[in-house]
């Protein structure tokens, strides 16, 4: 019986091996014809959505051509404010720039010079190019002193280029903060003495309170002065109107 059972295993072995494969020769898994390029990586790019196609329109109206929003911008003086003009020109959009408001002498106007001849500050602090202006103003009539300038922005500091450039180094322009803003300006200006460091603050009357009071907290003596303001404009000359 175990004879003829070791027949039947041989004659079964040798039927299964005659049988496995009509093509022996060919492996499973065929090799890559570009064995040299590496196998790609699944795009993890976010796919943007299809575009919808516009509606049909009744009677065949195409689409109207959809255009961007008009902006609107206005300029309190075209003396100290760049004009925006040559960008549009560009593209062949004409613009015609009206102000808005208009600057004024603030309370403290007339003070600004008698208290530059009086007084001696370790800095002047000035955040607008209006600011410069006028400050440079009641400078020239104390007799141009010498002064050490904290100024907030780039345009508010170009106000100041005229007159470095002709001067000997009266006027100083010596810090601004690592942000164009009144209370980082507060929380950065540095001191110059371990006791009371004065500050001279000609400022709008219509400007917060943000730097006086963080200056002070800080144990600055600050002296603000007022020394312009803003109004509406009421009166634009007829000719520009009829431009409009």
């Amino acid at each position: 019986t175990e004879s003829r059972a070791c027949r039947l295993l041989s004659a079964t072995e040798a039927a299964g091996s005659a049988f496995a494969s009509p093509w022996p020769s060919i492996p499973r898994s065929l090799p890559s014809p570009w064995p040299h390029l590496p196998a790609p990586e699944p795009s993890t790019e976010p796919t943007a959505p299809p575009e919808l196609p516009e509606p049909a329109r009744p009677g065949g109206v195409s689409p109207p051509t959809r255009l961007p929003r008009p902006t609107s911008w206005s300029r309190a003086s075209k003396a100290r404010t760049p004009s925006s003009s040559p960008l549009w020109e560009k593209h062949n959009v004409h613009s015609l720039e009206l102000p808005l408001i208009q600057h004024v002498e603030g309370p403290d106007a007339d003070r600004l010079s008698a208290v530059l001849r009086d007084e001696k500050f370790d800095w002047v602090t000035v955040t607008s190019p209006e600011a410069a202006a006028v400050f440079l103003e009641g400078w020239k009539a104390a007799g141009s002193p010498k002064v050490r300038i904290a100024v907030v922005g780039a345009g508010t500091a170009r106000t100041f280029d005229e007159v470095l450039q002709s001067n000997d180094g009266p006027l100083e322009v010596a810090f601004s903060p690592s942000k164009a803003l009144g209370k980082v300006l507060a929380s950065e200006l540095p001191r110059t003495s371990e006791t009371a460091c004065k500050v001279l603050y000609p400022a709008s009357a219509k400007a917060g309170h943000e730097i006086q009071n963080g200056l002070s907290a800080r144990g600055f003596e600050v002296t603000r002065l007022n020394t312009y303001s803003t109004v509406p404009v009421h009166d634009v000359d007829p000719q520009i109107l009829k431009l409009a």
